[in-house]
């Protein structure tokens, strides 16, 4: 399965013979970045933003998931899982879906714009987290404190950085610098994409940093 980022918290996720997935496509007058041109089967939505909800940008989707549920779709498994937005602790905390997809038992978790700190009750069921797309540079989502701290919960094998500052982005976010520092990381690699499979999943916990890929 290969992972490829093209900015913001938008990522095509791809393996040969099943479906493929669009996560959070934006809209790139907002956010800024280059347009968007993705096709994909599948486009997941955490929240409706034009940051993370411009479906538009994506051609050849059969199906929009937009909220919790669990879902297969061209052998991919999506369990969406409500984590913002209860109305109990902060009541203008906006709803948030993050998605675990499932692609042949390697699952990756994006979480959107989480905004706090999933409890353990949360977490475990979500089940096994093998890579995290995870927000870390503040604004809507997760600041690298709260980022590692989740991180720290979910022990997935990859950490994907997304939602942070770069020379391409619009928005006023942090750089992912104090997220590698809260991982008590001097270092991260950099890869143009990332291919997983059941057998390359470490042990310990890597992060790894994606380029921009304009599509």
């Amino acid at each position: 399965m290969e992972i490829v980022w093209y900015g913001h918290s938008c990522f095509r996720l791809s393996e040969r013979g099943m479906a493929s997935v669009v996560t959070d496509p934006y809209d790139y007058q907002v956010v800024g970045y280059e347009p968007l041109k993705l096709k994909a089967d599948i486009v997941t939505v955490s929240h409706e933003a034009p940051g993370h909800s411009y479906v538009t940008a994506v051609k050849g989707k059969s199906h929009t998931l937009t909220g919790p549920g669990e879902y297969e779709i061209g052998g991919v498994f999506i369990t969406g899982v409500q984590t913002n937005g209860y109305g109990k602790r902060v009541t203008d905390e906006p709803r948030n879906t993050l998605y675990v997809i499932d692609y042949n038992g390697v699952t990756v978790a994006h979480l959107g714009d989480l905004r706090r700190v999933p409890s353990q009750t949360e977490i475990e069921a979500l089940g096994t987290v093998d890579v995290a797309l995870v927000p870390v540079g503040g604004g809507g989502g997760l600041n690298a404190a709260k980022a590692a701290e989740v991180v720290s919960l979910l022990e997935p094998g990859i950490v994907i950085p997304m939602h942070y500052q770069t020379a391409d982005t619009l928005l006023k976010l942090a750089s992912p610098d104090r997220f590698i520092k809260e991982m008590g990381l001097a270092s991260e690699e950099k890869l143009d994409s990332l291919k997983v499979t059941s057998s390359s999943i470490p042990e310990e916990t890597r992060v790894v940093l994606l380029k921009y890929q304009r599509s």
